[in-house]
């Protein structure tokens, strides 16, 4: 009978999906019975439907939440709040896990902790994301420039159908720091607007662009 050591040493990641198991049970007539036992028991964690880790004490170094965050539901790329914090654009420091994704939106409660994915239309969502290295394990994230504009876009209580209106919600609401905010990449900012070919965030590139252009 293969036990959980065995499928440790023939598995090398910390989380894994459910065909890797499967391999690892191929002299099992009935594999999934033997992972319903392995689960009842805590020796196996199901995260979601198809992804599972190994009980605490079998993991080989701490879960990276981040990398979850990008597995538990794709494609996503961590965004909105979480990644202004993790950018240094707001004061806050957001434990909360943040993300965008072309799919639909959803809030997950796992076992490893909860995941929240705000849906932005497919061609704004491309734009901006780059892969965030922390030891062995890797993420996608958002830009600085993406991750605001991701925020203003999700945020149906801001209209932003005014460009006058951007600098007290930029400074008062979303507690920005704006000195970030004028070292933007502008260039990344209009190609996400135009991508989106939303009102709202032109009208957020045209204030950002006029204040990189401040004394």
């Amino acid at each position: 009978m293969v036990n959980t050591n065995q499928i440790r040493s023939l598995i090398s990641e910390d989380v894994f999906d459910y065909q890797q198991l499967l391999g690892c049970l191929a002299g099992y007539a009935k594999p999934r019975d033997r992972i319903g036992r392995l689960l009842r028991a805590g020796e196996l964690v199901r995260i979601r439907k198809g992804l599972y880790t190994f009980a605490e004490p079998l993991r080989r170094q701490p879960l990276c939440r981040e990398t979850l965050a990008n597995l538990v539901h794709g494609p996503s790329c961590l965004s909105l709040d979480y990644a202004l914090s993790h950018h240094g654009l707001i004061p806050e420091r957001v434990a909360a896990l943040t993300s965008v994704t072309p799919g639909r939106s959803r809030r997950l409660r796992t076992p490893v902790g909860e995941f929240t994915y705000q849906r932005v239309p497919e061609r704004q969502y491309a734009i901006g994301i780059t892969l965030e290295q922390t030891g062995k394990d890797s993420f996608l994230i958002a830009t600085p420039e993406k991750a605001l504009m991701d925020k203003v876009w999700c945020d149906k209580r801001f209209a932003g159908d005014k460009e006058t209106a951007f600098e007290p919600y930029l400074r008062d609401d979303l507690r920005l720091d704006f000195d970030r905010l004028a070292a933007f990449d502008l260039q990344r900012v209009e190609a996400i607007a135009a991508a989106a070919g939303s009102r709202k965030l032109h009208n957020l590139a045209r204030f950002l662009l006029a204040l990189g252009r401040r004394p």
